[in-house]
């Protein structure tokens, strides 16, 4: 017997209607299946699911394993990443069946969030030596991963939907960081596999090897793109800060020193970022994230 939370029930059903109910009709045998060809006991999913199933495992060899489920974008892109970093500064992945979108990952312990972590400088310094193993080359054969001129594709979809306007983002920052993106993604270094949302909260603890990346968006681009995530994590944090200026221009410059990036090039994807963030957030939502316009406002006032 597997425990379905109703809140997740229901989420699913609100997100995708009658796919999600036939989808968590078919869950409880599904995970039957997998507890018998991966030869492993499924425990109480995780709390606060949202967009996947989540539960802790062990195999029959008392290995302690993360399986993950769902009707999300994340397949194939997630596993397909997970299979590129092969458990370097990343989760390794175990096994992946792509037909029902199950996968099956190392458990961390004791996973706890990088969050947790009050010296802000040791904060910057974990996640840069996380996105250093992260960053190798990918072959010449490799998956059709999105790059990031795919993701700011979204600066014209907007604009289309507003007819040429810019909606309820303001069109000064929107413009500016439309025309960052474009000119950074044309004149990019060498690119790599990214992360693609590499926050505090996707880098747990790991007691044999340390801090390590967790739920991959899998873009390919230059490396200092993916400086972004972490500067813009999290509002409540940066918004308790006594001087949150201070606290990004640290940030941005440690960052610079330890990465061996160009400083302005950190802030200016920054920025362009932050705005893209609003932009799917307005795509998604269809309302204005007014914590995402606040970190762009705190950027426009350290220029």
């Amino acid at each position: 017997m597997f425990t379905i939370p109703d809140n997740f029930a229901q989420f699913m059903i609100k997100q995708f209607g009658e796919e999600g109910r036939v989808w968590l009709d078919q869950l409880p045998e599904r995970l039957a299946s997998y507890e018998e060809r991966w030869s492993i006991k499924i425990g109480e999913p995780v709390q606060n699911l949202s967009f996947n199933y989540v539960a802790p495992a062990v195999g029959v060899d008392g290995r302690k394993v993360m399986l993950k489920t769902g009707l999300t974008d994340e397949f194939p892109i997630q596993p397909e990443a997970l299979r590129h970093f092969d458990g370097y500064g990343a989760v390794k992945m175990l096994a992946y069946d792509e037909a029902n979108e199950v996968m099956l990952m190392e458990l961390l312990a004791p996973g706890t969030s990088l969050r947790v972590v009050e010296n802000d400088e040791a904060v910057i310094t974990a996640a840069t030596e996380v996105m250093r193993k992260l960053w190798r080359s990918l072959p010449e054969q490799h998956y059709p991963f999105p790059t990031i001129i795919d993701w700011g594709k979204s600066f014209a979809e907007l604009r289309q939907q507003y007819n040429g306007g810019t909606g309820p983002i303001p069109a000064v920052d929107f413009d500016r960081a439309e025309k960052l993106y474009e000119e950074l993604s044309a004149s990019m270094g060498e690119q790599v596999l990214l992360h693609g949302d590499l926050h505090h909260d996707n880098i747990l603890l790991d007691e044999y090897e340390g801090w390590r990346a967790v739920d991959p968006k899998g873009v390919i681009g230059e490396r200092v793109y993916e400086t972004g995530a972490i500067l813009r994590n999290f509002w409540p944090d940066i918004l308790s800060n006594p001087d949150p200026r201070a606290l990004t221009r640290r940030r941005i410059d440690q960052m610079s020193e330890e990465l061996g990036f160009d400083r302005e090039r950190i802030y200016n994807w920054a920025f362009a970022q932050a705005v893209l963030s609003v932009v799917w957030s307005v795509e998604d939502r269809g309302q204005l994230e007014y914590e995402g316009l606040y970190f762009v406002n705190l950027l426009n006032s350290i220029r």
